[in-house]
């Protein structure tokens, strides 16, 4: 299956801890990174997520914020550290190409925002993903 979602990262489930009606699921990326996924009980159980199965996460750029440095007492949970590859700017929005380790991510923000952040091709940045924004498919 062909997806419109450009931003998948390949890891292995190390922890999902079940609640009532969703479930967080820990990830080991590729990388090294950790990423957590806030998806329902029923797609957790269905997919028979457990310790070593191996997932892509799902991301829509749009869904990626940047940020030129961690950030602290924030509820994100996800932080993936990396460096700008590439920007591609339109009239209003720009798609923001980042390097992490063992992946690229791309984020689409405004215009605006790749002004007052100063964002260039070569600096460090901050992905910030919500969990409940993360997918989990099987690999």
């Amino acid at each position: 299956m062909s997806l419109s979602i450009r931003n998948q990262l390949s890891g292995i489930v190390t922890a999902s801890t079940p609640g009532e009606v969703m479930a967080t699921v820990k990830v080991r990326l590729t990388g090294g990174q950790n990423l957590t996924a806030a998806i329902t009980l029923e797609a957790a159980e269905d997919l028979g997520l457990a310790a070593g199965t191996a997932v892509r996460a799902l991301v829509k750029s749009t869904e990626v914020s940047l940020a030129t440095a961690p950030v602290d007492g924030l509820s994100i949970r996800n932080q993936l550290p990396g460096t700008i590859s590439d920007i591609a700017t339109g009239g209003a929005m720009a798609a923001v190409r980042i390097g992490i380790e063992g992946a690229d991510l791309t984020a689409v923000i405004t215009m605006d925002a790749v002004t007052e952040l100063g964002l260039t091709t070569g600096i460090p940045v901050v992905a910030l993903i919500k969990s409940t924004e993360v997918s989990l498919a099987t690999a």
